[in-house]
């Protein structure tokens, strides 16, 4: 009776344990199960997506090219991100192709020569026709920094305050340490009325201002200008020469519509001016001016030179090429005095230069952006995609063989009379002041 009674207390309570682990193993076995099974349906499927993916590079055959270049490398890692990548969605073969080749043009090291995917190119090719959505800001590289070369003229940009010099800084709480400036330009435009925040370091200063922008249609007018009497001139005090007239022409960019825009403004005041005994000159206002096209510039240059050199061209093989003026001026005998600034750049600079050497033009005002080097912009039409390849060709130089740099250490060009803006006073134009003054000598 004991032993049975002992036997019946201690197995009853081991009995239930043993249920209670069993349950407990079953569960477990189903766990591990269907999770094997899970796997193994989730690793099959993988497979059969890897089996159905793959890159199809439609033409392997290498360029005529006097480097021997081995390519293989690239086909390895192409093949090991197209056998290896865990996340297939991101296999996107265009972007494979643009993300090569947008870091090959990078390793130039050369800010300015840079791909252009679709979207980045239409944005260029907008800019230069004269309209776009964004700030209205001009940007270039300068010691690896983003900066303003000039704020279009009425833009949300110069209405916010950005000047020319000033570091873009930040876009949207981003740092732009290592942006391109496609990349820049690409984060800062945006739809009409949309704001973009942008910290800004104006130049002569070192902290950061963040300044909210509503972006805009951005049309820029290129070519704009008049001829007045003295007293009639905004922003300028000079006193007496009451019956006194100069011509006032303002360039701000070396767009498509560049060339025919000047030719109707220069007929229109030559109409003015000749014959008119009280003219004593033209100023011509190259302040923020970012530039454009090298032909524009040889266009423009040709309205006040009689013949000879306008530019000189370097393309690093030991060959010069030049171009001259191209055609009959209708001001190649009338004074003539140029406005530069920080934000004077590329064609712009090309064109005072050309005056200062060639008519002895005096520049006013302050230096110069520094942009001695040209590029050429060719469609990628063989990709069938709207992209585009800007490529440094060539340096530049002013007819007396004067460079002003790449932009990563441009000297620019010093003006001959120096002189501020007024900071207390922003109507007062002193720079043009300075230039319709030296006119009057």
């Amino acid at each position: 009776m004991l032993a049975f009674s002992l036997f019946k207390c201690v197995t009853i309570p081991h009995i239930m344990n043993i249920k209670k682990f069993r349950l407990a193993l079953i569960i477990l076995i189903i766990f591990f199960l269907g999770s094997y099974i899970g796997y193994k349906i989730g690793t099959y499927k993988v497979s059969l997506d890897w089996q159905n993916f793959h890159i199809n590079a439609i033409n392997k055959t290498p360029p005529t090219s006097t480097s021997n270049i081995d390519f293989s490398p690239m086909w390895d890692v192409l093949n090991k991100i197209e056998e290896n990548y865990y996340d297939k969605s991101a296999l996107d073969p265009q972007k494979l192709v643009n993300g090569a080749i947008s870091g090959m043009v990078q390793s130039l090291g050369d800010p300015y020569t840079v791909y252009l995917p679709p979207v980045q190119n239409s944005s260029f090719k907008q800019t230069l026709a004269g309209q776009f959505s964004g700030i209205g800001a001009e940007l270039g590289m300068k010691n690896n920094d983003i900066v303003v070369i000039a704020p279009l003229d009425g833009s949300p940009a110069e209405k916010s305050g950005i000047k020319a010099g000033d570091v873009i800084n930040k876009v949207d709480n981003q740092p732009t340490t290592g942006w391109t400036l496609d990349q820049a330009v690409n984060k800062i435009r945006g739809p009409k009325g949309t704001q973009v925040l942008i910290g800004v370091i104006h130049k002569g200063e070192t902290k950061e201002v963040d300044l909210s922008i509503t972006r805009d249609i951005i049309t820029v007018k290129s070519v704009e200008g008049w001829v007045k009497k003295i007293p009639d001139i905004t922003g300028v005090k000079i006193n007496g020469y009451s019956q006194d007239q100069i011509a006032y022409v303002r360039l701000s960019q070396f767009g498509d519509s560049t060339n025919q825009d000047w030719l109707s403004l220069i007929n229109k005041l030559n109409q003015q001016i000749a014959g008119n005994p009280n003219f004593k000159g033209v100023v011509l206002d190259l302040r923020n001016n970012p530039g454009g096209y090298l032909t524009d510039a040889q266009f423009v240059a040709s309205e006040f030179i009689k013949d000879g050199v306008i530019v000189r061209e370097d393309s690093g093989n030991g060959e010069e090429q030049t171009l001259s003026v191209s055609r009959h001026g209708l001001l190649t005998d009338v004074p003539v005095v140029v406005l530069i600034n920080r934000g004077t750049a590329s064609a712009a600079e090309i064109t005072a230069g050309a005056l200062r050497d060639r008519r002895g033009a005096e520049l006013i005002g302050e230096n110069s952006f520094g942009k001695g080097i040209v590029q050429e912009a060719d469609d990628l039409k063989e990709l069938g995609t709207g992209a585009g390849l800007h490529i440094t060709i060539a340096k530049w130089l002013t007819p007396n063989g004067t460079w002003v740099g790449n932009g990563k250490n441009g000297v620019g060009l010093k003006p001959d009379i120096s002189v501020a803006l007024d900071p207390k006073d922003p109507t007062h134009d002193t720079q043009l002041e300075r230039a319709i003054e030296e006119l009057l000598k």
